[in-house]
């Protein structure tokens, strides 16, 4: 056998080497470019108006801004008349949250159900109320009561359900949903063997109608939230989120279980109303965005 020089045999190493190296690098399958992290949703959270409407009625600039200072992502309106909104041209409105980093994108308002005698004129004022709230850009108007009628007999209850159904079907016309607001006596009052509540959840056509739920009253009613989340899937776009003062404060609200069950209650937004205070009410609700965010009870996003 032919001896391999010590020159030679480094050649041939080398070689080898160099040619392992480009197959490697040829053969080898290209590497999936690394993915960025999803940038993380903002918490989303809303205030209805309500909860400060005593600065509201005074000083409706300084208050939008207070609110937005606070952390709040939205608003939502306590009342309407003659086409303004806290006697601002809508789009002023609008552009007065939108400049304190606020959205406006909901709105408490109704009528009383109408006799037929009344029925057009109750229907013109709708005309006139969804207009100035397509206006601003509100995303659903809430009625946030029902008069005696809804209450004192089944065939009562259906008239409204009936005239709720017109009304989101004008709201759906305007790319705006419709919905009811509850308090407690919707569970205390029964009709036929059944709260109020159910029978307008089972009137009334969901693609018309859809409910804000509070989650307060329902629980002084007597009922639990979760309850009606497992029989009415999907119903409950909108939450208010409320205690007897602050949230969290009373300790008598299982917001840890209604949270959890929140996928099947269909809820898109949260909206904190305080009604009672310990504390003056600017105070208040930014006392109830800090208790939500600590426990982890805002991720909601637009």
């Amino acid at each position: 056998m032919k001896k391999i020089s010590l020159k030679n045999l480094l050649f041939v190493s080398v070689s080898v080497l160099m040619l392992q190296g480009f197959v490697s690098c040829t053969s080898a399958p290209k590497q999936a470019p690394v993915e960025e992290k999803s940038a993380v949703t903002e918490k989303f959270i809303g205030l209805q108006l309500y909860s400060v409407r005593d600065s509201m009625n005074t000083n409706v600039a300084g208050t939008v801004a207070a609110v937005g200072e606070m952390g709040y992502k939205f608003v939502e309106t306590a009342g309407y008349g003659d086409g303004k909104i806290y006697g601002m041209d809508p789009v002023e409105f609008k552009n007065l949250c939108e400049s304190n980093g606020l959205k406006f994108l909901g709105a408490h308002t109704g009528q009383d159900v109408p006799t037929q005698e009344k029925w057009a004129e109750t229907m013109a004022w709708w005309d006139v109320c969804i207009a100035a709230h397509q206006a601003a850009g509100v995303k659903w108007i809430v009625q946030p009561w029902m008069g005696g009628t809804g209450y004192e007999s089944l065939d009562g209850l259906k008239r409204y359900c009936e005239y709720f159904n017109a009304v989101g079907e004008k709201c759906n016309a305007a790319g705006i949903r419709f919905g009811y607001h509850n308090h407690d006596k919707e569970f205390t009052t029964i009709l036929d063997g059944k709260p109020v509540f159910d029978w307008m959840l089972e009137l009334t056509d969901p693609a018309k109608v859809m409910f804000q739920l509070d989650l307060y009253w329902v629980v002084v009613g007597g009922k639990n939230p979760v309850d009606y989340f497992e029989k009415y899937p999907g119903r409950f776009e909108l939450w208010h989120i409320k205690d007897k003062e602050e949230v969290g404060a009373s300790g008598t609200m299982d917001f840890a279980a209604i949270f959890a069950a929140k996928e099947k209650s269909g809820v898109k937004y949260g909206i904190v109303e305080v009604e009672e205070y310990n504390f003056p009410p600017l105070e208040s609700c930014k006392k109830s965005l800090e208790y939500l965010i600590a426990a982890d009870y805002v991720n909601f996003s637009e």
